[in-house]
């Protein structure tokens, strides 16, 4: 039986649909809301109870090796409280009231929850400045909007781990706009080629080391969108971070910030590697096409098998 968004909605997000949807239409510098008690409380504690053990997910980075993110796409598996989500997404009445508020109508609900699900994220994880991929690898959809919920009973600015908003992080003017990830707070943004986001590392004081910073990430596809908004299908695409403001000339470096251009180093050689590899299996899978085609029927058919077959891994 459809779960009513009435229930687990709070019922405040439908009365105010008009003026959340002014809040969402400028851009500055891309269209997105922040909504304080998005779900009703008591659901909003169900979710948290039920969050997933960080070792239950998987907790590998970009480069394959084990970091301090932790995922779980596959949300209704993790209990009844992440069953009753995954039934309200799905279901027109949430699908039109996110439309309202953002004006986008037609929203298809990822039945494959591809990049979302639960994120949870430890002591030392960032997320680069970074614009979404922008199809859907499957059905080719258009990625329109991405719909954060934050579970986290108590968080700092201070701590890193803040959502940022980006004006361009490639350019020597670029401005951020911080969003607290506190608990019960969403946010939805539109995701386009200009929809820069990501959060600094997560540096937490020695007496909150346990705590973690825990989300769920919802995306939403549309068949067609906006002709000027057309680009083409890429990856998610990452702007390694700039150096902080305090290297400056004469600066003396200490340890801290021998420890700060390490990491950056590092994370600039996986974007590097993780791009070298994307190459490589491109250049693969260009071969692998070009000899389908000259393989026949029978070849060209076992070389689309062996793509769908990868895919529905993913």
């Amino acid at each position: 039986m459809p779960v009513e968004s009435e229930s687990l909605v709070n019922p405040n997000v439908t009365r105010n649909a008009a003026r959340i949807a002014e809040q969402f239409a400028p851009r500055k510098p891309f269209r997105h809301v922040v909504i304080d008690d998005f779900l009703s409380a008591d659901y909003a504690r169900q979710l948290l109870a039920e969050f997933p053990d960080f070792e239950r997910g998987n907790a590998r980075n970009e480069a394959g090796d084990l970091g301090n993110k932790s995922t779980v796409e596959r949300i209704r598996e993790l209990g009844s409280p992440y069953r009753d989500l995954d039934d309200l997404i799905k279901s027109n009445e949430f699908l039109e009231l996110i439309g309202n508020l953002t004006g986008i109508e037609n929203l298809l609900y990822d039945p494959w929850y591809f990049g979302g699900g639960t994120h949870e994220n430890r002591e030392g994880q960032d997320l680069d400045p970074h614009v979404d991929f922008n199809r859907h690898p499957i059905e080719n959809w258009h990625r329109r909007l991405n719909l954060i919920v934050y579970l986290n009973p108590e968080w700092e600015d201070n701590w890193g781990g803040s959502l940022e908003i980006h004006t361009d992080p490639r350019t020597g003017d670029n401005r951020t706009q911080l969003i607290t990830p506190l608990f019960n707070r969403c946010v939805i943004f539109e995701t386009t080629e200009t929809s820069w986001h990501g959060f600094s590392r997560i540096s937490l004081p020695d007496d909150k080391k346990a705590l973690s910073r825990r989300s769920i990430a919802l995306y939403f596809y549309t068949v067609d969108r906006p002709s000027e908004e057309l680009a083409d299908p890429h990856s998610t695409i990452y702007v390694d971070r700039a150096l902080p403001e305090h290297f400056v000339e004469e600066k003396i470096l200490d340890a801290a910030d021998i420890v700060e251009l390490k990491t950056l180093l590092a994370r600039r050689d996986q974007h590097n590697q993780r791009l070298y590899r994307d190459i490589t299996r491109l250049s693969a899978d260009l071969e692998q096409a070009r000899s389908a085609l000259y393989a026949g029927n029978l070849g060209r058919l076992r070389y689309l098998a062996k793509i769908v077959r990868e895919k529905l891994r993913r």
